[in-house]
């Protein structure tokens, strides 16, 4: 029997993380939850959200040991086994532990309550310092780094050990960090980012090369199964999908590509002379399909991936599908030469991390300049985007299969919900009666609503569409960190990073005239971090001189 098992128990609107001790049996459970959220322990009714587990409500002789949990465990996909609690807390009687200051608190400790720490730039570090503060709010990745132990001193290797140390430090102190270590480690792995100017000063380094260039070496470096399996313990080798390493794991996703014949059409008719074919009855020239793998994705700006289209683009949306699509000139084998072919990717195993690149940066030829070297422009249109970003519709037909019996069960859950709390507020007069009757006319279908998930059988689940990806999983992503640029000049300018808060200092509000949340976040310009809120980061889509974005990344949502 498995000795602790991570727990989340869901009590009214908040969610509780904890790993439970199985030993101590119910009442060790109860004792937990009554700890932290002040309900008593004869009020509880505590009920499984998670297949496997008991039926109805949670009796107090019940066996925690006639459980499979680790088979539980497989099943949750990446995360912590779901519980329902029922119940009202208590009046609060008191401070139960002695109330500690902030100036007795050790720095480590002084470093979890107050703001996160910066980083120092060391001569145009911009670009590094903005990466590793995104980077740092992934989890999974840190774990991989601690679960990596190299046996060679190779530039790769010690990379890696200076990002996990980095990481360590910025833990252990509320003070801002001097990544020395780091940066000298990066400029062995990567030379071109050692390169100075006429002065001798660092030149500016884009945010982008950095980040690929990290992901490459991870990808070569941390690949031995006990790494992935610490980043994404509840992963399997199907839901890996044949991802073999952290890089892949993570960030990885299996991309379908189909390749169409332009000339032919249906009936077997190539071009606009409609070339037939003696008994052709399909296409005569058959779509060629093939597998590639990216580790993120990109928002065209400028157009269609062929570079040819004059698409107008104001949304990440629009733009992640122009880079999807386009087309290309290939040989045809029945025409006997080059034709143009059109080019269709899809997203065939997601991530639980995604990362979307905004073109802003092109390479412009200048035929007519003296070197003819060329230049590197930025675009500086606007391109909004939200903080959920559905990746639905770029999904292959069997990952949007297994998407949709998620998606059609959360909406008829909502149907539901919405129908009974009308039907509800309708039987009620008195205002006051309307509100108290709705409170417990939901709290009551809520408990039915998990009484019927924990007693019925087992049905068919969606399958795994990617690794660590949440239960139900709809497809969508929601927005966690940003990476800028400011300036109009690519080769210079300024790069910060924009983080979201791991929890927020209050009520959260909807942002006026739309349905997000305008939840905490920090802006990390290198050593200086100062708070903001989610409508200052959807602020970022450009259009003028301020920061724009320029990497977002996002996580599965729950």
């Amino acid at each position: 029997m498995t000795g602790t098992v991570p727990l989340n128990v869901k009590w009214g609107k908040e969610e509780i993380l904890f790993d439970f001790v199985v030993a101590g049996g119910v009442k060790g459970l109860k004792s937990e939850l009554e700890e932290k959220t002040r309900v008593p322990a004869d009020r509880m009714k505590i009920m499984a959200k998670s297949k496997g587990l008991w039926k109805g409500v949670l009796k107090d002789d019940f066996d925690f040991g006639s459980l499979d949990l680790s088979s539980v465990l497989s099943k949750g996909k990446g995360g912590p086994l779901q519980l329902l609690l029922m119940g009202s807390a208590a009046e609060l009687t008191g401070p139960k532990s002695k109330t500690v200051f902030l100036e007795d608190l050790p720095p480590e400790e002084v470093a979890k309550v107050q703001e996160p720490s910066g980083l120092q730039n060391l001569g145009n570090t911009c670009y590094l310092n903005s990466v590793v503060q995104c980077l740092r709010a992934v989890p999974q990745l840190r774990k991989g780094l601690d679960a990596y132990h190299p046996t060679t001193s190779s530039p790769h290797a010690m990379f890696l050990m200076s990002l996990r140390e980095t990481y360590t430090q910025l833990d252990r102190t509320a003070d801002p960090v001097a990544p020395s270590a780091l940066v000298r480690a990066t400029k062995m792995a990567f030379p071109q980012f050692a390169q100075t100017g006429p002065n001798g000063a660092p030149l500016q380094q884009d945010a982008e090369e950095f980040f690929s260039g990290l992901m490459t070496i991870a990808a070569a470096e941390i690949k031995a199964n006990n790494q992935i399996k610490a980043a994404l313990p509840f992963s399997s080798d199907d839901e890996l999908g044949g991802a073999n390493n952290l890089t892949d794991a993570l960030f990885g996703m299996k991309m379908e590509e189909t390749l169409t014949c332009d000339e032919f059409d249906d009936k077997g008719a190539a071009g606009e002379d409609k070339m037939q074919v003696e008994g052709a009855t399909g296409p005569i020239e058959p779509p060629v399909k093939s597998f590639d793998l990216l580790r993120k994705l990109v928002c065209n700006i400028q157009g269609g991936s062929d570079g040819a289209s004059q698409t107008n683009v104001s949304h990440i949306a629009e733009g992640i599908n122009l880079s999807l699509n386009g087309s290309i000139e290939k040989h045809s084998e029945v025409l006997g030469r080059d034709a143009v072919w059109t080019r269709k990717q899809r997203i065939a195993r997601l991530p639980p991390i995604l990362c979307v690149q905004f073109g802003r940066f092109y390479w412009k030829a200048t035929p007519d300049s003296q070197d003819h070297a060329g230049v590197k422009c930025k675009v500086m249109k606007p391109v909004a985007f939200n903080g959920i970003l559905d990746v639905y519709d770029f999904c292959t037909e069997d990952v949007k299969k297994e998407l949709k019996k998620s998606r059609d069960k959360a909406l008829r859950e909502e149907e539901e919900r919405i129908a009974k709390k009308i039907s509800g507020q309708e039987l009620t007069g008195n205002e006051e009666e309307t509100k108290m009757e709705t409170e417990t006319s939901e709290e009551d279908e809520e408990l039915r609503a998990a009484l019927a998930m924990s007693m019925q059988n087992e049905e068919e689940n969606p399958k795994a569409v990617g690794p660590g990806l949440p239960a139900n999983f709809q497809g969508q992503y929601e927005l966690f960190a940003v990476v800028t640029h400011k300036g109009r000049d690519a080769d210079g300018g300024h790069y910060m990073a924009w983080v979201k808060a791991s929890n927020n200092s209050g009520n959260v509000e909807k942002i006026s005239d739309s349905d997000e949340d305008n939840e905490d976040w920090f802006v990390f310009d290198d050593d200086e971090v100062s708070p903001c809120k989610t409508e200052d980061v959807l602020k970022l889509k450009g259009g003028g001189d301020w920061h724009m974005s320029y990497l977002n990344f996002y996580r599965a949502k729950k």
